[in-house]
């Protein structure tokens, strides 16, 4: 069983799926909890046991590439960097700046840090070795692909671990970037409203991987998000069907962003939408 702790009350969250730890273990935890904290604090602690964050890490993966390995290392059309990984994050080749935050070398230092063993090529090299999506795919069958291949198929439960990271500190990253009592308010208790759905935590998890906190100045279109941040303001708070009311939240914010994106991106708004859908659902 799984709870949210706030400052007066325990609520069931995510049973059928989730048991936390921030560190995930190959032990079910006693007693693990999301821990959603006051925001002047800086820590929270998500704990989740390695069998969950493999299953949620699947999930994730379906999402992403329809959990298929040779959808672990992608590099879409029309952009400028590689898609690694079950949350298929983002890595630049060097030169090359984007407005969406670079994830993987965070992901390689995690994995470090977790002593989990690198190929040495990937052990000292800060950028993507590849500089465009044609040099890739040519070398897409070599064996310094397949390596990489290899080692973010064998680490999904970290990859879990390091998206549930991510999500520990948005919140009071959201928080210090209103700015006024009322907005970080609303914002709060949106987010409370949708962790402590049975999908709640996972649709938080997966929607912070999938478009961010929301927080960056640099992921607008004409001054517009399409982030987290941005989901939880345009819930209204007043629905009894909470994760229908974030997945069309979420949907607005989305269309929103390909009708001011300075580049067509209507084909991914149908596959977007899908993905949201998987957070109305039962899990």
């Amino acid at each position: 069983m799984m709870t949210i702790a706030t400052k007066t009350t325990l609520l069931p969250l995510l049973a059928t799926i989730l048991a936390l730890s921030s560190c995930a273990t190959d032990t079910e935890p006693q007693s693990g909890k999301l821990e959603v904290v006051e925001p002047d604090q800086k820590q929270q602690y998500i704990h989740v046991s390695k069998a969950d964050a493999t299953l949620i890490g699947h999930k994730i993966w379906m999402n992403e590439g329809a959990a298929k390995v040779e959808n672990l290392t992608v590099w879409n059309k029309g952009e400028t960097f590689a898609s690694l990984g079950i949350g298929h994050f983002i890595w630049y080749p060097e030169g090359q700046e984007g407005p969406y935050d670079e994830q993987f070398p965070g992901l390689l230092k995690f994995l470090q840090q977790q002593r989990i063993a690198l190929p040495e090529w990937l052990q000292s090299i800060p950028d993507c070795p590849w500089n465009s999506r044609s040099a890739f795919y040519d070398d897409i069958d070599s064996a310094k692909m397949l390596s990489l291949r290899n080692l973010l198929k064998n680490t999904i439960s970290q990859q879990v671990e390091f998206i549930i990271k991510r999500l520990e500190q948005a919140l009071p990253k959201m928080m210090d970037v209103l700015p006024t009592e009322e907005q970080r308010t609303h914002v709060r208790q949106q987010f409370y409203r949708v962790a402590e759905q049975p999908a709640g935590v996972y649709a938080l998890i997966d929607y912070v991987n999938f478009k961010g906190e929301g927080t960056s100045p640099k992921e607008r279109y004409k001054s517009q998000g399409w982030g987290l941040l941005q989901v939880l303001e345009n819930m209204s708070g007043t629905s009894d069907k909470i994760m229908v009311e974030f997945a069309q939240a979420a949907d607005k914010v989305l269309t929103r962003r390909v009708e001011n994106a300075p580049k067509d991106e209507s084909r991914w708004l149908p596959g977007w939408r899908n993905r949201l859908k998987t957070y109305t659902y039962e899990l």
